[in-house]
């Protein structure tokens, strides 16, 4: 449930914060006739995301034995890529991403282009809706689907909430900690999912197991119980995980603190 809200209340608040920007620069260049625009690319984008993930939900899945365990593999590796190319993608470009986009905006004004706006409205909501439809299908693989539909919406509702009171003026949002923040919770979701398409993986026998279990604590915290299966469901927990998984997990951490590193220099 908790993974299941921080991926919804992260990328609904991306692309609030897109159309609020897109808005707020229509409003003081004086063209707010062309909001229509801006929300008829929300809603498109919003009708295609639901479609595909429709579709992605039926159509992708209902494997046995061997066949099973590779697609679950392939769509945590998937998945864990993805968030970690959009976090990385976001620390990069959140200074400059007001910028870009009222240059884009500015462009489509001059030109006496508004289906411009639509466009560029309607690809960044749909961009983040596959996203966020990959990501919760790796969260529900990962940990289980229980009470993964209310944490979607109530992330969704946050989000929401957090756009109006930051749009109207009621109140300072420091985004900068939120998004840092979240950016911490997700990298170690990704690293939890990668270390599951491990485990999927061995079990499939395309990787050797080696030491199957690396330790065993599942009599203290059990993955499946209460805390456990948070802790699974959201970092990745495993109580008796192999060589390789640990070998991934915090490789893959080692891995973006040194991409991270080299990006400050």
């Amino acid at each position: 449930m908790f993974a299941a809200l921080i991926i919804t209340l992260r990328e609904t608040l991306e692309v609030a914060l897109v159309v609020g920007i897109v808005l707020a620069y229509l409003k003081k260049t004086i063209n707010g006739k062309h909001q229509s625009f801006v929300w008829g690319g929300l809603f498109a984008g919003v009708v295609v995301s639901a479609l595909i993930a429709y579709v992605f939900e039926k159509y992708f899945g209902g494997f046995e034995g061997t066949a099973e365990q590779i697609y679950e593999g392939v769509a945590m590796f998937t998945a864990a890529a993805l968030l970690s190319w959009m976090i990385l993608w976001m620390l990069e470009q959140r200074r400059k991403i007001k910028e870009e986009l009222e240059k884009k905006v500015s462009v489509h004004i001059e030109k006496d282009h508004p289906i411009g706006l639509l466009s560029l409205v309607f690809v960044s909501t749909l961009r983040e809706g596959v996203e966020t439809s990959i990501f919760l299908k790796a969260a529900i693989l990962s940990g289980g689907s229980d009470g993964t539909v209310l944490g979607a919406v109530s992330g969704i509702l946050i989000a929401l909430a957090v756009s109006y009171v930051l749009f109207k003026g009621f109140a300072r949002v420091p985004l900068k900690t939120f998004f840092t923040i979240t950016s911490v919770i997700l990298i170690l979701f990704a690293a939890g999912l990668f270390a599951h398409g491990i485990h999927e993986f061995q079990e499939a026998g395309v990787f050797p197991i080696y030491i199957e279990h690396l330790w065993d604590i599942n009599n203290f915290l059990d993955e499946n119980g209460s805390f456990g299966g948070v802790m699974k469901g959201v970092f990745g927990y495993n109580g008796n995980p192999s060589l390789l998984e640990v070998v991934g997990y915090f490789g893959y951490l080692v891995l973006i603190a040194f991409y991270s590193f080299l990006r400050k220099k």
